[in-house]
């Protein structure tokens, strides 16, 4: 008998509490959207197994020096090693060419980042230091390794909260977007055709990943470490003479990073943490970086049109896909403008202002570490 009582007393169930269980429903719900829902399942699923595990009392998991899932986030996410990896991904997953045919394109993804300046001004005002008002405000940007990044070297307290917003709103841009954009642009506007972009040569797409990184992280060296890795991917697609790092970026890797990213993102969301208002209020102001975004890239997209002749308007749901949300900002701006006008295809012009905004988003972030860091 006295074995058996030993053997209770070192078990997890006695050291259960009510806000441990509370975690255990917000890590069944992210688990619930990303398997029936399908949203962003890829960060959604580990991050809320992640939840779980930093909810499970005495497993030392996450104890600093020693535990599994620690030494994950130590390595992974503190060492900066996992967020460029997973830009690596992206940088050879991405096509230049909508930006290089038309670059006026590029005032929408930089235009997008309005709502992450905005935030930022406004978490600052509600309270929030600079640090963390930087991370607040760069979810606007719906670019969920951007995120993770800033907050590990900022706000590390603020990672879990952050990174499930941001990956949330990625996840929600169908639902959130369209309300934003068809209160601010009339049926005329969401039926203007844009002219068939122009064929962009191979030399053109391998010089612009040299010359964007020279610019780039010459103006923002603190966007170094994303930047680098994003165009060196692009680097390995466009050459066409390394299919086999190409596709290991897109492919093997980026799997790999995304489970090693997701998990002690997860595992960071102790009850201790996250039930507490201010991370109620991090969701909201996340959801208005998202919104004030969205608006303003159809903004600016509105205002150039008043100096574009006819026949080279921009439909303004364009604008929409200058947050960095690839590809699925631009997967909603071409079905909002197909449901106005099914022989209107916008994807492609679309998809421009959607890799601008990834740039935006990282420089924004340099510019975050380099004036508060």
């Amino acid at each position: 008998m006295s074995n058996l009582f030993e053997l209770v007393n070192m078990s997890g169930f006695l050291y259960l509490t009510p806000q441990m269980l509370i975690m255990w429903l917000i890590a069944a719900v992210l688990v619930y959207l990303a398997v029936a829902r399908e949203f962003e399942p890829l960060l959604l699923l580990p991050i809320g197994f992640g939840i779980l595990l930093a909810n499970l009392p005495i497993t030392g998991l996450m104890e600093p020096g020693e535990g599994l899932i620690w030494r994950f986030y130590h390595y992974g996410i503190q060492w900066e090693i996992i967020p460029p990896l997973i830009f690596l991904g992206v940088g050879a997953m991405t096509d230049f060419g909508p930006v290089l045919a038309n670059p006026k394109l590029l005032f929408l993804g930089a235009g997008a980042q309005v709502g992450v300046y905005i935030t930022f001004l406004s978490a600052h005002i509600f309270g929030f230091n600079l640090a963390e008002s930087a991370v607040i405000g760069i979810i606007g940007g719906a670019d969920g390794p951007t995120t993770i990044y800033l907050a590990a070297k900022l706000a590390p307290h603020m990672l879990g909260s952050c990174a499930v917003a941001a990956y949330s709103y990625m996840a929600m841009v169908p639902i959130v977007q369209p309300p934003v954009m068809r209160l601010l642009t009339t049926k005329k506007e969401r039926t203007i055709r844009m002219k068939t972009n122009r064929k962009v040569g191979r030399l053109e797409k391998i010089l612009f990943p040299f010359l964007a990184s020279l610019m780039i992280i010459l103006l923002i060296p603190a966007a170094a470490p994303l930047m680098a890795m994003f165009m060196l991917g692009n680097v390995f697609r466009e050459s066409r003479v390394v299919e086999r790092l190409s596709h290991a970026a897109q492919n093997e890797l980026m799997n790999i990073s995304t489970i090693f990213l997701g998990l002690p993102v997860g595992a960071t969301m102790n009850a201790e943490q996250f039930l507490r208002p201010d991370v109620i209020f991090i969701f909201v102001l996340g959801l208005v970086a998202f919104m004030i975004s969205t608006a303003s890239g159809v903004l600016i997209a509105k205002f150039m049109n008043l100096f574009l002749k006819e026949g080279k308007k921009i439909n303004p749901l364009v604008g929409a896909a200058g947050v960095s949300a690839v590809p699925m900002a631009a997967r909603v701006v071409h079905s909002m403008g197909a449901k106005e006008d099914k022989k209107n295809y916008l994807l492609m012009h679309a998809m421009g202002p959607n890799v601008a905004g990834v740039i935006g988003t990282v420089m924004a972030a340099g510019i975050f570490l380099t004036l508060i860091q």
